[in-house]
């Protein structure tokens, strides 16, 4: 077989055990794109929509021109609540944006219920320093701080994480394979066909060992990987129970209006507590007795609330249904890393038993089979692997893992933890895997002559002209680990 056919056949079998490979994990449940980040992260984003149609809706119906009048103080209220959902703490401090509308609230209410007198500012600021003695909508205020507060702590840190897997998963994908690794994987796929026999596949546990050693680093991810998965299952349950997001947005309006019935009701003690405190407003010389009961304050009664109206969204689920359908993806995601080279190492792609190539020949791979991880690639009999020169690149995710586990576990007490750099991903280190100059001058009688129809590849750093050898070796492996993530992350079709 000429050099030309073999490179040639080379790459037509590269792009098809690639196509295999992007199926091969898949079929255990896990895929990249099944897990619907954007599709959560727009499912929130709705629940908030709704929630401030509903209101504005009902209220309405129910307060006529006096809520009109005064609307602007709820959109304002919505208005913070999407910028601290999009952007968190370091653009809006959510006590003191409920402690201003409570307060605004209360001093506009305070003003229709009591329209025959006149308030100046200095006076209304007095009622306003009373307001937490005077408690005019009840408990209502400080209930719905405490939930809004760990309910979007909990969905602004879970929506995070979600995207946080597809950085981590490019990452990792740019780390291209070492020379070493180069010439194990075609020793292990090619060598046959020097000898004729090109339908002999390898025998699994020499597949798994090549594999372990050209995987080693990315084996290393699987420890802070799986706590990662484990804090966002526990953040998961957390917002299916207590900080239920939809379950406070839903009936937010409820809430509200609780709130102002409340101080419509105890008007008359709540006005003669400020009075006292504040002093006797002046007569309102301009005031007339007779009023339209439209423009008396707010007259109505907000209609009763039934937990089975509940709304859902355009995408027809409920929070508590989209999370099962996450938690699933999640939980197959699990020891993904380290269960890489068993997922390349099985079906069509090996050989059982005895009728396999080991190596050097068709016969039974005696060598045991070595654990995953770098470290335990010292006695890798098939693969040379230095294990004193670990992967900056993916050293680089398990400190973000890290980080992203400590937030997520903080948001599971409904504690928020602040970064210094809020938009810091995954990292911005690159790295090949091997040094430089070896790389690049490293050659391989597998790669001597270019095919004629070249496969796909990664992008080359700029000034850098490495071999066709080169430009393969990250294209198989870096592909390979990419394909088998790709289903995990992109929007979820219903």
């Amino acid at each position: 077989m000429s050099l030309v056919v073999l490179a040639s056949a080379q790459a037509d079998q590269k792009v098809k055990n690639c196509n295999e490979v992007r199926t091969a994990y898949s079929s255990k449940g896990f895929n990249v794109n099944d897990v619907p980040n954007k599709g959560v992260h727009e499912f929130f984003r709705e629940l908030l929509s709704n929630a401030e149609k509903s209101l504005n809706d009902m209220f309405v119906r129910t307060y006529g021109l006096m809520y009109v009048k005064n609307a602007e103080l709820f959109e304002h209220f919505f208005s913070e609540l999407r910028r601290y959902y999009s952007h968190g703490s370091s653009a809006v401090n959510l006590d003191d944006m409920l402690a201003d509308f409570w307060t605004e609230l209360l001093e506009r209410m305070f003003r229709l219920v009591n329209v025959q007198y006149e308030f100046s500012d200095s006076y209304m600021e007095c009622v306003s320093r009373h307001m937490e003695q005077l408690k005019p909508f009840g408990d209502v205020p400080r209930k719905l701080r405490l939930q809004l507060t760990r309910s979007f702590i909990a969905v602004r840190t879970f929506t995070r994480g979600l995207a946080l897997m597809p950085e981590v998963v490019g990452k990792v994908s740019t780390v291209s394979a070492s020379p070493s690794c180069v010439r194990a994987a075609m020793k292990m796929l090619y060598c046959p066909y020097c000898t004729g026999q090109v339908a002999l596949k390898p025998c699994k546990n020499y597949c798994l060992n090549v594999m372990r050693g050209c995987l080693a680093n990315q084996a290393d991810l699987d420890t802070e990987w799986n706590n990662f998965l484990d804090s966002m299952l526990g953040l998961a349950e957390r917002l299916e129970g207590p900080f239920n997001f939809e379950s406070v947005m839903d009936p937010i309006d409820v809430k509200i209006s609780d709130a102002i019935m409340n101080m419509q009701e105890n008007s008359i003690q709540v006005s003669q507590k400020v009075f006292q405190g504040c002093g006797q407003p002046k007569p309102n010389m301009a005031f007339r007795t007779r009023r339209s009961p439209k423009d008396s304050g707010f007259p109505g009664r907000f209609r009763p609330y039934s937990p089975d109206a509940r709304p859902t969204t355009a995408a027809g689920t409920s929070l508590d249904r989209l999370l099962t359908d996450v938690k699933k993806k999640l939980k197959h995601a699990k020891k993904f890393w380290s269960t890489l080279p068993d997922t390349v190492c099985v079906g069509e792609r090996i050989a059982a038993g005895d009728e396999c190539w080991n190596g050097t020949a068709k016969s039974r791979y005696e060598s045991v089979v070595i654990g995953n991880g770098l470290a335990n690639q010292v006695s890798n009999p098939d693969v040379e692997v230095d294990i004193t020169k670990p992967d900056m690149v993916i050293r680089r995710q398990i400190a973000v893992l890290k980080e992203m586990t400590s937030r997520l576990k903080a948001a599971y007490t409904g504690t928020d933890i602040s970064f210094v750099n809020e938009d810091a991903g995954s990292g911005e280190e690159s790295g090949s895997g091997c040094d430089s100059p070896p790389c690049d001058s490293d050659g391989d009688i597998y790669f001597s002559t270019p095919a004629p129809n070249k496969p796909r590849v990664n992008k080359l750093q700029p000034n850098k002209q490495p071999s066709s050898g080169t430009r393969l070796a990250p294209f198989s492996l870096a592909l390979a680990v990419t394909a088998l993530l790709l289903a995990l992350l992109t929007p979820h079709t219903r």
